[in-house]
């Protein structure tokens, strides 16, 4: 799919954005159109596209000629965009010499929330970006995820949904939509304490907030999440996902082929310190 008036690249950061709909949801990129659809396209502002290298602290896990791993903090925006022209992630890796694939977002292969920390990698060159999308895209990168949640999870599952955007409130997404794209989430939990679960998450498919929406709409939402989640009637819960102050989602491991060398590699960030203390208050200390 491209919109006219739009580069390749540019069409599909809107649609990753999902700023870009058709008939109500979220298509693919390589969408072909028929003719009919409802179209509509949310274009970003001239300032989004800023990428001037800043000196942001951004813990690095590994690094060579062709890719960055990095530990992303929370509350760290991944893009520039609409409101957050600078101070983004996208800022700190022209700072760190990152580049490669789209120049409004160099080096960047996938995204995580602005609330939820972890791993991520980097592309160093345009080569190196081509082949890790293309993991990307053929789902054979390993994405999981650490997450506390409210309720009562069995001890393992698998939720596969249809998943768009919200028909009313366009800044949410749901799966709860007879069509669009489907999303796969695994899980398993890890630890149970005070009406809360710890769970080891894994994404079958990379779809925004798409964690965040499967665990809630199942009757589990994330400690902290301001947006699916809801205020804790628990004193110490309320009082844990307050002082974190972001979804309690973590993204604990990243393992693909090393664009290069074909090689499997695998990283993990450790829980950061937030995260730790929010299930320690929730254990009881």
């Amino acid at each position: 799919m491209l919109v006219q008036g739009l580069t390749r690249s540019q069409t599909k950061r809107l649609i990753e954005l999902g700023r870009v709909t058709v008939d109500g949801a979220t298509p693919k990129a390589g969408l072909l159109l028929r003719g009919g659809e409802r179209l509509r396209v949310e274009p970003e502002s001239p300032e989004a596209w800023s990428v001037a290298p800043e000196p942001i602290p951004v813990p690095v896990l590994f690094r060579d000629d062709d890719l960055v791993v990095i530990d992303k903090p929370a509350d760290l925006v991944v893009h520039p965009a609409v409101g957050h022209p600078r101070g983004t992630l996208v800022n700190a890796l022209a700072h760190l010499g990152a580049a490669g694939g789209d120049p409004g977002r160099p080096g960047i292969v996938h995204r995580l929330d602005r609330g939820t920390s972890g791993v991520m990698v980097v592309a160093r060159n345009a080569a190196a970006h081509a082949r890790l999308a293309e993991q990307f895209a053929r789902r054979t990168v390993e994405k999981r995820y650490a997450a506390i949640v409210v309720g009562e999870p069995p001890a393992e599952g698998r939720l596969e949904t249809w998943y768009g955007r919200h028909p009313v409130d366009r800044q949410r997404f749901t799966s709860k939509v007879s069509r669009g794209r489907r999303a796969l989430t695994a899980f398993r939990t890890v630890e149970r304490a005070a009406g809360c679960a710890r769970l080891d998450v894994q994404l079958g498919t990379g779809r925004t907030h798409q964690i965040r929406v499967h665990l809630a709409e199942s009757g589990w939402p994330i400690l902290g999440d301001p947006v699916y989640g809801r205020r804790p009637r628990d004193p110490v819960l309320r009082g844990a996902a307050e002082r974190l102050g972001r979804p309690a989602l973590h993204a604990a491991v990243l393992a693909f082929d090393h664009p290069r060398t074909g090689a499997r590699v695998r990283f993990e960030a450790p829980l950061p310190a937030d995260f730790r203390e929010a299930w320690t208050t929730v254990r009881g200390g």
